[in-house]
């Protein structure tokens, strides 16, 4: 890709920094279970459930509960972003563009979170022996050859709910384009105030509805098929994960074997792992 940077010249009679429009870093990070490690690979540990016996009889021998326990694992990756400013550049330039690349690159990095997140929901999770674990057909709602509908939404959470989530202590979180925002706008139950109190119609946009947190990404998955469909998502808070082993590492260094150019690099490391079919939902909305 050709360096655009003289793009910022004095000729443009610009002052000042233009980001484009570009999603402003991580929307979903907050939405997850976020840990942080040290090491190449983590271990999410999971117990199960288990059951009470009664006590029939005084004296009577004390029962061992055998609790069971698995594991998920996630191996971290790391991702990096550099940028090289010539001197020559920057004597032509009104600002000095370091801080707003560093910027630019914090943003997409955030994004990339953003990517694992989603990958991480319906891909193959890893368990402790190392095997992949597909989320099953259950935990997915047919595209029907409809987009988002109230009943897809109605479906989801009853998914959740079957499978006995904690609702009133986890957070349940809908993630879904503008497109789906646009159908869901049209259901006259989600705009009229008879049916809720967040007002979407007048404002325009839903944040929360059935107890569900609304996240409008243009990330997420889509297929080319007989429809063209988006996996949307519902998922628990608890039911993905995100380790980072170190935040966002920016070094703005000087490149000898570049002209002496400053370089602008940042790095980090980081995985998704989904940790529990259950709580997580995959909507397929046909989008052709």
């Amino acid at each position: 890709m050709a360096n655009t940077i003289s793009n910022a010249f004095v000729e443009q009679f610009k002052s000042n920094v233009i980001h484009l429009s570009q999603q402003m870093g991580s929307r979903l990070e907050p939405c997850v279970r976020k840990e942080t490690s040290n090491g190449e690979k983590y271990n999410f540990e999971r117990i199960g459930s288990t059951a009470d016996e009664a006590k029939t009889t005084r004296h009577k021998a004390t029962p061992t509960a055998d609790v069971p326990h698995s594991r998920r694992t996630v191996t971290l990756g790391t991702y990096h972003w550099a940028e090289q400013i010539d001197n020559d550049d920057q004597l032509k330039l009104l600002i000095s563009p370091k801080s707003e690349y560093a910027k630019a690159a914090a943003m997409a990095m955030g994004r990339r979170k953003d990517d694992l997140i989603i990958a991480a929901a319906t891909g193959n999770a890893v368990d402790g022996d190392g095997n992949n674990v597909a989320l099953g057909a259950g935990q997915q709602i047919a595209h029907g050859s409809t987009g988002m509908t109230l009943a897809k939404w109605l479906s989801a959470r009853e998914t959740l709910m079957t499978a006995d989530v904690d609702m009133d202590n986890d957070e349940c979180i809908m993630v879904i384009s503008a497109h789906e925002l646009g159908e869901l706008l049209a259901i006259e139950q989600l705009t009229s105030a008879d049916y809720n109190s967040i007002r979407a119609l007048m404002s325009g946009e839903i944040n929360t509805y059935l107890g569900c947190k609304v996240i409008v990404t243009q990330r997420l998955t889509t297929a080319t098929g007989t429809p063209d469909t988006r996996s949307c998502l519902m998922f628990m808070k608890s039911g993905i994960g995100l380790v980072v082993n170190e935040e966002i590492k920016t070094i703005i260094s000087d490149r000898p074997d570049l002209s002496h150019a400053d370089q602008v690099y940042l790095e980090y490391n980081a995985a998704a792992m989904r940790l529990e079919e259950e709580k997580v939902v995959e909507i397929l909305c046909d989008i052709s």
